[in-house]
C-alpha cells in the first residue's frame, strides 16, 4: 500500500530519505522503466529490452537488473554496482503529480510515499534546511520528477516510431549457469539490428532529427551487458 501526500517543508521539515540500497528498501528488482534521455548512461552498465505493458498495450524501454523476478545482481550489501542509477529507482518515495491552484490552474507538485520503507525521521539525507528551503538533495530529486515528467511523451513518441518502422523484434534467452541451472529470459522485445541498418536515408534523417537514432543504436550496444550479468549470476552460485 502507498499513501502519497504533498510534500511541504512544514508538516515534513524533519522527514529524512535513506539512500542506501537493499532489497529491504525495494531494490530487489528484476529491471526499470528508462527514458530515452537515460539511454547513454544505462547502456554502460545494462541490457536494454523493451517490454509491452500488459495496460497500455504499448512498449516500454527497461534496463535489466536480473535474470529473474525479484533479483538484482548490482546490489553489493548496502550499495549498488554500477555506475549508473536510473531515475524511477533513484527518485524513491517521491512522485510528481498535479494540483488544482485556488485560482483555478494547476500546478505540478511533488508528493512523498509516508509508507515508503525509506522514510525516516532520524537517519538518511534530509529533505529540507533548518529554515525550510530545499536541501541539494531535494533539488536533485526535483530535477529528476520533472525528467520524468517530460520523458512521458518522448518515450511514447520513440517506441510509436521504433514500431512505425518494424525495429523490434522479439527477445529470448536460455543460459545455462556454471551449476547447471537453466534461466530463460523472455517476454522482451530487442531492436532489430538489420532492420535499423536497413532504414533508408529519409528514415534515417528522421529518427536522427529526434535523436531517437542514437538512442536505438545505444540499446543495440547495451545488448553486450547479457555477460555482465551471467558473470554475475555465476558468481553468486
Amino acid at each position: 500500500m502507498t499513501n502519497h501526500v504533498v510534500l511541504n517543508n512544514v508538516d515534513h521539515h524533519d522527514l529524512r530519505v535513506i539512500t542506501e540500497t537493499s532489497p529491504d528498501l525495494g531494490d530487489d528488482v528484476m529491471c526499470a522503466q528508462l527514458l530515452p534521455q537515460e539511454f547513454r548512461d544505462a547502456q554502460n552498465d545494462y541490457p536494454i529490452f523493451f517490454h509491452r505493458d500488459p495496460g497500455s498495450g504499448k512498449f516500454l524501454p527497461y534496463a535489466m537488473f536480473g535474470l529473474e523476478h525479484n533479483e538484482n545482481l548490482f546490489l553489493e550489501g548496502n550499495s549498488w554496482d554500477a555506475g549508473y542509477i536510473p531515475f524511477l529507482i533513484e527518485r524513491g518515495p517521491f512522485s510528481i503529480g498535479v494540483q488544482q491552484k485556488s485560482d483555478g490552474e494547476t500546478g505540478l507538485v511533488i508528493s512523498i510515499d509516508m509508507d515508503h520503507p525509506r522514510i525516516s525521521r532520524t537517519e538518511g539525507e534530509n529533505i529540507f534546511l533548518p529554515h525550510g528551503g530545499s536541501t541539494d538533495y531535494l533539488q536533485r530529486i526535483s530535477y529528476i520528477l520533472h525528467a520524468i515528467n517530460e520523458g512521458v511523451a518522448e518515450t511514447q513518441a520513440f517506441v510509436e516510431d521504433l514500431v512505425k518502422y518494424n525495429l523490434l523484434e522479439p527477445f529470448s534467452l536460455e543460459i545455462e549457469l556454471n551449476s547447471g541451472a537453466r534461466h530463460r529470459l523472455e517476454g522482451f522485445h530487442t531492436i532489430n539490428e538489420k532492420a535499423l541498418v536497413a532504414l533508408d536515408g529519409e528514415a534515417l534523417a528522421y529518427l536522427s532529427s529526434k535523436f531517437f537514432l542514437p538512442a536505438a543504436y545505444m540499446a543495440v550496444a547495451s545488448l553486450s551487458n547479457i555477460r555482465k550479468l551471467i558473470r554475475k549470476k555465476n558468481q553468486r552460485l
